[in-house]
């Protein structure tokens, strides 16, 4: 069992990586079998690893990973086969770093900063492996699978801002719910392919942010300010080009 933690936190990050690899050079069925197993995989190591449920501790964190990991799978798609094997090592220290981020604890900004980054990651990566598979007017619509795959870090994120139980799932599903808009707004215009799951991922951080910028006391005025000038740039960009 002290192996299994000493050695657990280095080598599942590279056997979900290289699970995920497999994933990019098959084809959708393969790719399917591979989404599973390491959705399985990043889930019970997980709980292995992190250990039983603290009373009052997070619970989206035991499967923060596995969406990592599904996010990974799904943005190797966007780079051919043979170059994105060359990626297998930053996939895997980026899986290496949200393990080690869960391991360690948010206490404190940095934790915080790291854990949104990680999040964010996630969304990006994520979302843009949906519409390269779905397209944007596919079937299912790729905003309900988009909504699916931030249901889990908007989870981890009200209860690293201090919510538990049915109030930390009710800010969740707020956070989602205005990605998903935003997102179905963005879904009418003809933007370049990089440029959509930039901004979700980008609405994803600013609504977190001001969230946690209002349950810290900040000034009402100064957070609508701050990430209000974050939307006004996101709306700038698309216009921009749009105009492209």
């Amino acid at each position: 069992m002290i192996a299994v933690h000493r050695f657990g936190p280095i080598a599942l990050p590279g056997l979900l990586a290289l699970v995920a690899a497999i994933g990019w050079a098959v084809g959708p069925v393969g790719q399917s079998v591979a989404i599973a197993l390491n959705l399985s995989l990043a889930g019970f190591a997980s709980a292995l690893l992190l250990g039983p449920a603290r009373p009052g501790g997070s619970y989206a964190r035991y499967a923060t990973l596995a969406v990592a990991a599904l996010a990974a799978s799904l943005a190797g798609r966007l780079i051919p086969a043979g170059p994105a094997i060359i990626l297998v090592p930053a996939i895997w220290l980026y899986l290496w770093w949200v393990l080690h981020v869960e391991l360690r604890g948010v206490d404190g900004t940095a934790g915080q900063l790291a854990l949104d980054l990680t999040l964010v990651l996630a969304i990006f990566g994520g979302s843009a492996g949906i519409l390269r598979l779905v397209g944007p007017a596919g079937w299912p619509p790729p905003m309900v699978l988009i909504g699916l795959l931030v249901v889990v870090p908007a989870w981890r994120a009200s209860e690293a801002r201090g919510a538990k139980g049915a109030r930390a799932i009710g800010q969740a599903m707020l956070h989602v719910l205005a990605v998903v808009e935003i997102g179905l707004a963005l879904t009418l215009l003809d933007l370049p392919a990089p440029v959509m799951p930039a901004l979700l991922a980008l609405a994803f951080h600013t609504w977190n942010g001001a969230a946690d910028a209002l349950l810290a006391n900040g000034p009402a005025r100064g957070v609508l300010l701050e990430f209000g000038t974050l939307a006004v740039l996101g709306v700038l960009v698309v216009l921009l080009l749009t105009r492209i």
